[in-house]
Formats: structure tokens, sequence, C-alpha cells
């Protein structure tokens, strides 16, 4: 075994679990889930089942990682935010086979803050930054800051997390130095 799990934690048979990784104290990780390397789950994380998380990602105590959620490399989960799985639950009609669950993506480096929640089937592209508490209902793009409840998008940010100030069209970190190029409601780091 070459990640750490605390003997509080449940590592069910078949999970597969990257080295480095470590799965800290009434951690819950299903058979059918993939984690990457050099991972960190808090103290009671649940990963459910086809569940997919990338390489460097952290998440933080509290958070359930239901089937349908794919979290790509560097992916940041804050405390006790909430992802869904399903849109219209039903105690009375149970959609709970894996045809019932929408995909939500939340790609390279993008970040949720605590106790933020995702509804199903989105994708928080690249970079981005959902402040804590906020309530996401629809795709957020890359780079951009999202707040309230419902969502909006209040501003853009670098990878480093620093707030971007655009002029014009071209903003450059004040933390970092990477320069970015807005166009429309998309922003890109330029050269990269």
């Amino acid at each position: 075994m070459d990640y750490f799990a605390h003997e509080s934690a449940y590592v069910d048979d078949g999970a597969q679990i990257g080295a480095g990784t470590k799965i800290w104290h009434f951690c819950h990780v299903m058979p059918g889930a993939v984690i990457g390397q050099n991972c960190s789950l808090g103290q009671n994380v649940f990963v459910a089942n086809r569940v997919t998380i990338g390489n460097h990602v952290k998440i933080q105590n509290n958070v359930s990682i239901y089937e349908g959620v794919v979290l790509e490399d560097y992916v940041f989960c804050g405390p006790s935010m909430v992802f869904t799985n399903v849109k219209t639950p039903r105690s009375a009609f149970p959609r709970n086979t894996s045809a019932d669950y929408l995909t939500t993506r939340v790609k390279h480096g993008a970040s949720i803050g605590a106790n933020a929640t995702v509804v199903c089937g989105l994708t928080i592209h690249e970079w981005a930054f959902v402040a804590a508490g906020a309530v996401v209902t629809k795709d957020v793009p890359a780079h951009a800051l999202v707040a309230g409840v419902p969502g909006r998008l209040i501003g853009w940010v670098c990878e480093c997390g620093a707030t971007l100030r655009f002029a014009g069209d071209r903003a450059t970190c004040v933390e970092c130095g990477k320069t970015y190029v807005k166009t429309g409601d998309a922003v890109r780091r330029e050269g990269g």
C-alpha cells in the first residue's frame, strides 16, 4: 500500500488509490472509486462508486463526492461543500441508478469554497473559483469568480487565486505576474 489511510477510514476492496494520497479520520471510499496520486481527503469524506478524482486534489472535511462527479487534477473542495447528482430527487420515486446520475465535472485547478453547493450536471471550468456559500446552478467559465445565491460571475481570477483587474481586454496578476486576455465572457492566460 503506497498511500496512507487512517485506521478509522474504510477503503473498500476494489477502490484504486494513487501513491502518496492521504485519507484521514472517518472517511469511506467505495469499491469503484478511482483516486489519483498525492491527494488529501480530510476527516469524514465520502467517495462513491464510479467517482474519478485526479492527482493533487484536496478535499476538506465533511465533503461527499457522489457518483457522477469527476474532479480533475489540482481541484480544491472546501469544508462542508456539497455536490448533488440527481436533478429531481424524490423519496417516493427513487432515482438511484447510474443512468439517473448527471455528470458534474470540476476541471483542472478549480476551487470550491466552504459550504458552497454545486447542482449536478454542470461544469466548473479550469482555474475557476467558487466563493464560500455560493450555489452553483450553471456552468462556470475558466478563471471566473462566482459568488452568491444563485452563483453569479463577479470577477476573474489568476491561476494563483488572486483577483484579476482588467484594463480593457488585458490583465496582469499583481501577485505572480501572469498575463491574461479577455474576449467577451472568456478569459485565457497568454502563452498558456
